[in-house]
């Protein structure tokens, strides 16, 4: 055996959980994401899916990628420096920068990639880099591959961040970085402070609006926009892999920034274009988003029904105050083997476990879509009580 596979052999965590029977992941799906979906022949209520607008099944959506695929063809066979632009990005471009407010926008093929170009490009080796120590992994990897000095704040706390700022030279470019909606946990940053902070000591803020377009402010337009900040935002990413229905990110701001990043986000310029059919699909969601507003709204009402569902049998949800819901269980094995028994049960829910969590704040993530109706959620409530009893973690 190689040096290499000898060393990764000692990586054993998989195989342990596969041979007590709870191993969690990769779990097949027969069919369509919606809100019933089906697993081993079985139909199963999803409560794993980041699709908070429930728009990922419909009709108009799939029509939309037909006939771009029609028209346009399967892919792009280049990055959009090259080849890769079509007159159709192009178009969502200017939909996007319209319904987010700033003078442009760029569209990356994952939204990865786009907190892995834009965070690592900006800043150079003498600026900093702040970020909050449960921002997205994506967030965290651009940091790691710029040549700026990273400096960590606490958790949604603005003390932490000022003392940060204030350890930076004032004459250097300072970029915060933060989630909108901090996607394990589901709390929302206090996007009004950072922005007083940034004016303050004379930052650029970022905010990555993934698990919160679709779901705050008007239109679904993200956290910026609920707290009346957006035009003190400098950065605005989203993504299309959730309320968008679809495949892809995009970065908003001032045509100064995405002049640059165009020549110099090496995620951007050496990734192929996203295909034409997710570009139709996230054109077509940001229409649907904006004229179907009871999407949002009966989104608010099932998750203030789970919310209060949660509260009420005792679970520990945390700060949350959004569709996604932990429900701290703070053991690994035990996270695992309630996700398999819920799913026994019907109900498809996600484990978290570190590193995507702390270790100690092991939990498992429910999520919820516009399309749940209150019966699918009362029967994932019923069902999750009896298999938390039944593994001690409530009463």
């Amino acid at each position: 055996m190689k040096l290499l596979q000898a060393k990764l052999s000692k990586y054993t965590a998989p195989q342990e959980a596969k041979a007590a029977g709870v191993y969690p992941y990769f779990r097949p799906i027969a069919s369509e994401q919606d809100t019933e979906v089906y697993i081993n022949g079985q139909k199963v209520l999803m409560f794993g899916s980041n699709c908070y607008t429930g728009l990922v099944n419909d009709p108009r959506i799939k029509e939309a990628a037909i006939e771009a695929t029609r028209k346009f063809g399967t892919g792009c066979a280049g990055s959009p420096f090259l080849n890769g632009t079509l007159e159709l990005h192009k178009q969502l471009e200017r939909r996007l920068a319209e319904y987010i407010g700033k003078e442009d926008v760029m569209v990356y093929s994952t939204g990865f990639g786009v907190n892995l170009g834009v965070v690592s490009a900006l800043c150079g080796r003498e600026d900093y880099i702040l970020w909050d120590e449960q921002d997205h992994a994506s967030i965290i990897e651009g940091r790691r591959l710029s040549f700026a000095q990273s400096l960590k704040y606490k958790h949604n706390d603005m003390a932490s961040l000022e003392k940060q700022l204030q350890r930076c030279e004032p004459d250097k470019v300072k970029l915060i970085v933060t989630d909108g909606v901090f996607s394990m946990e589901g709390d929302v940053a206090d996007v009004p402070a950072i922005v007083e902070l940034a004016k303050k000591y004379d930052a650029t803020v970022m905010v990555d609006e993934a698990h919160s377009i679709g779901v705050f402010g008007p239109g679904g337009r993200g956290t910026c926009h609920h707290f009346g900040v957006a035009d003190d935002v400098d950065l605005i990413m989203g993504t299309f892999s959730k309320s968008f229905a679809s495949l892809g990110g995009f970065i908003a701001t001032d045509k100064e920034v995405t002049n640059f990043l165009r020549h110099h986000s090496r995620s951007y310029i050496f990734t192929a274009s996203i295909t034409p059919a997710s570009t139709a699909a996230a054109l077509k969601a940001v229409d649907i988003m904006i004229d179907e507003p009871w999407r949002q709204e009966h989104l608010w009402e099932i998750t203030n029904y789970a919310l209060e569902g949660f509260r009420n049998m005792g679970c520990e949800i945390g700060n949350t105050s959004t569709p996604i819901i932990p429900l701290f269980v703070r053991d690994n094995m035990k996270t695992f083997a309630i996700t398999h028994d819920l799913l026994e049960e019907g109900v498809f829910v996600n484990p978290v476990v570190s590193p995507a969590v702390a270790p100690q704040d092991t939990l498992i993530r429910f999520s919820l879509m516009a399309t749940h109706t209150k019966e699918q959620v009362t029967y994932a409530l019923e069902k999750i009580q009896q298999v938390f009893r039944k593994y001690g973690v409530i009463a």
